[in-house]
């Protein structure tokens, strides 16, 4: 069964298992082999503490199926800001998407600026739920593809790539 156009949920777990995040829904965009697209305008989000949000801005998420990364790209008014995830590559399950974040960030700004986030927290993770060294050194060979990946501005963070992803989303939206 073909999923494009259809809405599913977004579950993110940590290492123990536990449910960190929920989205309620994005509308699949492309899924393949290699990774899932979804879209999503004022998602509801849900923290694993009961705190309940809606995103600020439309967003484009490519969960990768084979590389440990996911990408939500943010239509920002100076333009796309990249926020890439350190997780497991995603599957899709039950009509839901699935990850296991794992804290480390990048974040690539419309002006180029590059951030690497939550270092801190991947450390204190680390020790807690006991990641072995062979994830601790799939997770860190990861960020530096991932930077790699934006310096050069290569998928999933293409510019053109992802608009014309977005551009699918509010075709498929505005027929609703």
């Amino acid at each position: 069964m073909s999923l494009f156009g259809h809405w599913l949920a977004i579950q993110c777990y940590k290492h123990n298992g536990t449910l960190h995040r929920c989205w309620d829904r994005g509308l699949i965009l492309a899924n393949n082999d290699d990774f899932v697209v979804v879209a999503t305008k004022r998602a509801k989000v849900v923290e694993n503490n009961g705190r309940r949000w809606f995103t600020k801005e439309p967003a484009v998420t490519i969960f990768s199926k084979k590389e440990w990364w996911n990408v939500i790209c943010m239509f920002k008014e100076d333009g796309i800001c990249y926020y890439c995830n350190i997780a497991s590559p995603a599957l899709v399950d039950y009509h839901m998407i699935k990850y296991i974040d794992y804290d480390l960030d990048a974040k690539l700004f419309p002006d180029g600026e590059l951030r690497i986030l939550d270092e801190k927290e991947y450390l204190k993770h680390k020790a807690m739920y006991q990641y072995s060294d062979e994830l601790d050194e799939v997770l860190k060979y990861q960020m530096n593809e991932v930077i790699k990946k934006m310096k050069n501005k290569e998928f999933p963070f293409d510019d053109d790539r992802v608009k014309k992803y977005y551009d699918k989303y509010l075709t498929l939206t505005e027929k609703k």
